[in-house]
């Protein structure tokens, strides 16, 4: 792949913008600085630099968020910023999209890609992929609330009952809930269905995949075959 289209592939900017890197001196290959835009170079496994920071070539971008609360996940916030602001330009150039998407004031696991498959894979309810959520309540949580939850309970405007797949008391207020479907407002709407009400919602994991305790809110990574393998348990 010449070089210049691989800098777009990456999302380093347009074609004129990806061979003013390369005129400029900006870009190096196993510690060579290329200044040819149109030099081949095998794709898969290649490590480069642009502005000295080092990129690996990826067909797709797979990356793991810990969300901080106050981010919209909207590339067109309201009204607070938009969590593609966290991330290096390159990777919102090439179109990176949330997997599913946390309210601003919610915290933890978020999956981006720009593979469009894995979307679809993660946000279809018919995978049944499991995302896992420690909650806050307002009100203290009973035996009732918690037996309605893995029950069903109805939600406005849906024609069957939602359950959860599972619910565990962590304390007089907090519960860490297990669910398969990811509509709109799900979590704050279930416990809303209780007589509750959601103080505070963080994800934890997504299928095998558990959020790194080492990765600080606002941080990212990439997730490797490893993680993506974890990903798809459905424990």
């Amino acid at each position: 792949m010449e070089l210049e289209r691989l800098l777009r592939s990456q999302g380093f900017g347009s074609r004129a913008e990806c061979r003013a890197l390369v005129d400029e001196g900006r870009v190096s290959v196993a510690g060579a600085i290329c200044e040819d835009p149109f030099v081949h170079f095998e794709p898969a496994g290649l490590s480069f630099t642009v502005d000295g920071v080092l990129w690996n070539y990826r067909k797709f971008a797979y990356l793991a968020l810990n969300k901080p609360a106050g981010y919209e996940c909207s590339r067109r916030p309201q009204h607070h910023p938009s969590v593609y602001s966290l991330l290096p330009h390159p990777l919102t150039t090439r179109g990176v999209q949330a997997v599913g998407r946390l309210d601003q004031d919610s915290t933890g696991l978020l999956l981006l890609t720009d593979d469009g498959q894995f979307i679809h894979t993660f946000t279809s309810p018919r995978k049944e992929i499991p995302k896992i959520y420690e909650v806050t309540t307002r009100h203290a949580v009973d035996d009732a609330q918690v037996l309605a939850l893995l029950r069903g309970v109805n939600l406005h405007g849906e024609d069957k009952a939602v359950a959860a797949v599972a619910c565990i008391g962590l304390g007089e207020r907090r519960l860490r809930l297990t669910v398969t479907e990811g509509k709109y407002h799900l979590i704050k709407r279930m416990i809303a269905a209780t007589g509750n009400r959601v103080e505070a919602l963080h994800r934890i994991a997504v299928g095998g995949f558990a959020l790194p305790p080492a990765l600080a809110p606002g941080q990212w990574m990439w997730l490797e075959s490893s993680e993506l393998e974890l990903l798809a348990r459905r424990v």
